[in-house]
């Protein structure tokens, strides 16, 4: 009998501890993306989305603008590129919203609508010209379809924290452009070097 509550002992001690392990794992992995996920979910949103395009459009357009431009950066590089825009924004050179500053370029009006002189002005379709815009993905000819749903999701994320929580806003320290480290733009040296992140070098005014 001694010899089997010495057996025993241990096997509750090991078993305790293994039961306590199991349950940490539940929680972290389960319980605590659940109850985020619903924390920063808004109403009335799609399968997927932490917020639409129609609830909230500003959000909208710099959570598209952090997937295309930085999906594939750390963390930290998502929210720098993200701070520019809200940098721009606030600048007097830049237009005035989010969506403005996204979407800023060169545009050419859609021949379906081109060709009908007595159109009015809201119904004409203007399209990005080609490799003109602010920010490349938005004219390079490529689909705009948020395919990496993982991806699009922690963009809206960092979009909505930025915004509202102000979570690493002046990362960037006020820069207000930026290029990957493989291209070396004419413009460049006219700004003032700010530092890199990720795979993004940053710029301010002088």
């Amino acid at each position: 009998m001694l010899v089997f509550k010495d057996f025993l002992t241990p096997c509750k001690y090991y078993m305790r501890y293994t039961l306590k392990f199991a349950l940490a794992i539940l929680y972290t992995f389960w319980f605590v993306p659940i109850s985020y996920a619903q924390a920063v979910t808004l109403p009335n949103v799609v399968e997927g989305e932490l917020y639409t395009e129609s609830s909230h459009p500003e959000l909208y357009c710099l959570a598209k603008n952090i997937y295309f431009e930085a999906k594939s950066e750390p963390i930290a590089g998502q929210y720098a590129v993200a701070d520019v825009v809200l940098n721009r924004v606030k600048d007097s050179r830049f237009p005035n919203t989010i969506c403005e500053v996204v979407y800023e370029g060169p545009v050419r009006e859609s021949w379906q609508t081109k060709k009908q002189p007595d159109l009015e002005d809201a119904e004409r379709i203007y399209h990005p010209i080609r490799d003109r815009c602010q920010f490349s993905w938005w004219c390079d000819g490529k689909s705009d379809n948020m395919k990496d749903g993982d991806a699009w999701r922690k963009a809206q994320e960092i979009a909505y924290r930025l915004v509202n929580d102000y979570k690493h806003r002046g990362l960037t320290e006020g820069a207000t452009h930026y290029h990957a480290t493989y291209v070396n733009p004419k413009w460049a040296p006219t700004l003032d070097l700010v530092g890199r992140i990720g795979t993004h070098i940053f710029y301010r005014w002088p």
